[in-house]
């Protein structure tokens, strides 16, 4: 069955809703292994399907990213007891991108970030060790500061999704082709959960 592309999210998720509930991403580590984490899903882009998440370019998922673009988000909503799997491509924009459009996008991600937020991306290289066992020195930023080269706006462009509904016992999958017009288009099918 042919679904809209916001149709294949719709079935009881609400966008505004997935901003306080964890995601986590996983990628394809360099050595072909699975590497998992926690993100924070901020929209979709536009009005397409194609979800926004905001990373540090410091840490080994964007390195991950740029060996193998393929990716899975994954969200499991306690209280209605369903749990949405996101298959796609990443595309990550940093301030290299040769693309104005992309850049603006980013600058735009950028400031609707909080000045918290924005912040953590003045911090020492996450993932490496320690050098000090000093408390951890302040950082401050002028809110007019463009986009640090640290911050980077990831693009999760779907092509499956996995729909799963432990209340009822439903799974449903949706894929993404193109049709003749080159529009996106998806498909359903009921499965075995």
């Amino acid at each position: 069955m042919e679904t809209a592309p916001s149709q294949s999210f719709g079935l009881q998720l609400q966008p505004q809703a997935l901003f306080f509930f964890p995601a986590c991403v996983a990628t394809v580590g360099s050595s072909g292994r699975p590497s998992n984490r926690t993100v924070v899903f901020r929209g979709f882009q536009g009005d397409s399907d194609k979800i926004r998440i905001h990373a540090d370019g410091r840490t080994r998922k964007i390195e991950e990213l740029k060996h193998c673009p393929c990716a899975e988000i994954c969200w499991y909503f306690t209280d209605s007891w369903e749990q949405f799997r996101i298959n796609g491509r990443v595309d990550v924009i940093d301030g290299l991108d040769p693309d104005p459009l992309k850049l603006q996008e980013r600058e735009n991600a950028w400031f609707a970030s909080s000045l918290k937020s924005r912040l953590q991306y003045l911090s020492p290289n996450p993932g490496l060790p320690c050098l000090t066992e000093e408390p951890a020195q302040e950082f401050s930023l002028d809110p007019s500061t463009a986009p640090v080269a640290a911050f980077c706006l990831l693009i999760l462009d779907p092509d499956q999704v996995d729909y799963l509904n432990l209340k009822n016992n439903e799974r449903l999958t949706f894929i993404s082709s193109q049709n003749a017009d080159g529009v996106k288009c998806w498909y359903s099918e009921t499965i075995n959960p």
